[in-house]
């Protein structure tokens, strides 16, 4: 029972607690309170919440489960278990989000529209003066189908209607915010293709109707619509306007309740979801018994798992012999976070915005950007290209940095940064071009020159020479089947591999005289 309790329970507890509170906090300092970032609301509110729980499951819990003996003849317990848990511990973080937007949004009572530019963004608005324009509107209307097997076909009004101070407004064409109404209907995509566009029919006039009868001049406030699909269909029903303009406006949907009742019962929904989970979850993992032969092997992987995790940090510290590679890292991760922090993307960022960063740019370089050829190596694509590349210098900086020292390898991998960014440009005339690759080429071509030239003992050169020219020539061939800066990979490899050649009698005599040292501290 205590074992139960301390080992699969507590930890699971510790998650369930951890990850709303982390992530929301996280959702309102970056989102809401800095907007850092602009993500899509399904994203954040859904995507992210069910996806977050993954992590410590994968991690630390579900192998945890292995303790309690859920095998049967048919099979295992342990993935029904696991998806119980993913489920208790994503509910609660998907209803905190919403809760937290809630409460969070603050009030803004204006006396006008055109007010609004005067305040802070705000979720929610009152108006004491407003006239909401219904003959000026814009109509954008789609289909798209859903389902498995696009078993379902949605048909979608986005309406958008011009908020004014008075009826005199009508008379401009410029806009300042909009009110955004919706109609939605699924039907069976199975349909002949005239009972399609029968329903269709009925349901445009079934919305026209109730457009004609809404009095859109009742609302007690305005609530902003969000990034979401809905906001950017809103967005192209406002380019459908035949009179107003204001494509960057905000849209607002008209709410006719009292603000203090926007909560609803949140509160009450968020903690009991988190206790029926965790009282569920304790029913569970009490009904099975241990198996003592898996906590014994836990105990000796959870010594393992350790000491790994203690060797992974271990050489991301700066120490004595291995200083620039970790900063070099830290280097090229802040810059990836600030981008995503100023919301321009995570997976991969768009071309424009690392033009914007220092990208290199043969145009832009050879007037007078000279600067690029640097700062493109400190900039990534994406997440992906980020991981790959930081692997790549870290393998290579464990063997290299100490031998060359703190200052020599800072430079060799500069220079072959920057004669890297030059091929780049000597090559492609119109090509974006980021990232460390370059640099971190240039390092393996110093230590290819070592390697080659035995500066290095023969078992290791032996041993390392064939893994590197592998990594290498795969990294090349890659960059031959497109979206490859690979002018700047055989640049950075060359000319680190002609620095290395210069470097090595240097490198080779310190080496010689590092080793007479440790022999005359070894004599008695």
């Amino acid at each position: 029972m205590n074992k139960k309790l301390s080992r699969i329970y507590l930890p699971f507890l510790l998650s369930a607690l951890a990850i709303p509170v982390v992530y929301t906090f996280c959702h309102w300092l970056f989102l809401i309170q800095l907007q850092l970032i602009d993500l899509k609301e399904f994203i954040v509110n859904i995507g992210i919440p069910l996806a977050l729980p993954s992590l410590p499951i994968l991690l630390f819990l579900r192998p945890r489960l292995k303790l309690l003996n859920l095998k049967t003849k048919k099979g295992s317990w342990i993935d029904f278990y696991t998806m119980i848990l993913w489920l208790i511990l994503s509910v609660p973080n998907i209803i905190a989000q919403n809760y937290m937007e809630k409460a969070s949004g603050k009030l803004t009572e204006l006396n006008n529209i055109h007010s609004i530019k005067d305040y802070a963004p705000s979720k929610y608005y009152s108006l004491k003066k407003y006239y909401v324009d219904k003959e000026h509107i814009g109509v954008y209307p789609s289909v798209d189908v859903s389902g498995k097997h696009n078993e379902d076909l949605n048909m979608r009004l986005h309406i958008v209607l011009p908020i004014l101070d008075s009826t005199a407004d009508t008379i401009q064409s410029n806009c300042v915010a909009w009110l955004g109404l919706s109609y939605s209907e699924q039907i069976s995509n199975r349909l002949e293709e005239k009972e399609k566009e029968e329903k269709y029919e009925a349901f445009t006039q079934h919305a026209q109707d109730d457009f004609d009868q809404k009095d859109v001049q009742e609302f007690i406030y305005l609530e902003r619509v969000g990034n979401t699909d809905d906001g950017d269909n809103f967005k192209e029903a406002i380019k459908k306007s035949s009179k107003f303009k204001g494509a960057q406006a905000a849209v607002f949907e008209a709410i006719n309740e009292p603000f203090e009742q926007r909560l609803g019962n949140g509160f009450t929904w968020l903690w009991a979801s988190f206790g029926i989970g965790a009282l569920l979850w304790l029913i569970m993992i009490l009904m099975p018994k241990m198996n003592q032969e898996a906590i014994d092997d836990a105990n000796k992987v959870d010594e393992k798992k350790s000491a790994e995790w203690k060797e992974m940090f271990r050489l991301l510290q700066p120490k004595e012999g291995f200083w620039i590679t970790p900063l070099l890292i830290y280097a090229n991760v802040a810059v990836y976070l600030l981008m995503v922090f100023k919301g321009l993307g995570f997976a991969t960022f768009k071309s424009a915005d690392l033009l914007a960063w220092g990208a290199n740019y043969k145009p832009l370089t050879m007037h007078g950007a000279w600067w690029r050829l640097l700062s493109s190596t400190f900039l990534h694509g994406g997440i992906m290209h980020l991981l790959a590349n930081m692997y790549g210098l870290i393998f290579v900086g464990i063997f290299l940095e100490p031998i060359m020292g703190k200052t020599k390898y800072l430079l060799a991998y500069l220079i072959s940064g920057l004669l890297a960014s030059c091929a780049s440009i000597w090559w492609y005339d119109a090509t974006v071009s980021v990232g460390a690759s370059g640099a971190i080429f240039g390092l393996y071509g110093v230590f290819l020159a070592l390697l080659l030239t035995k500066t290095f003992h023969p078992a290791f050169a032996k041993s390392f020479l064939m893994s590197t020219l592998i990594f290498v020539g795969f990294n090349l061939l890659m960059g031959f089947t497109g979206g490859i800066d690979n002018a700047a990979h055989i640049g950075g490899l060359i000319s680190g591999f002609i620095i290395g050649l210069a470097l090595r009698p240097t490198i080779q005599a310190q080496s010689e005289e590092a080793i007479e040292d440790e022999a005359i501290e070894e004599l008695p």
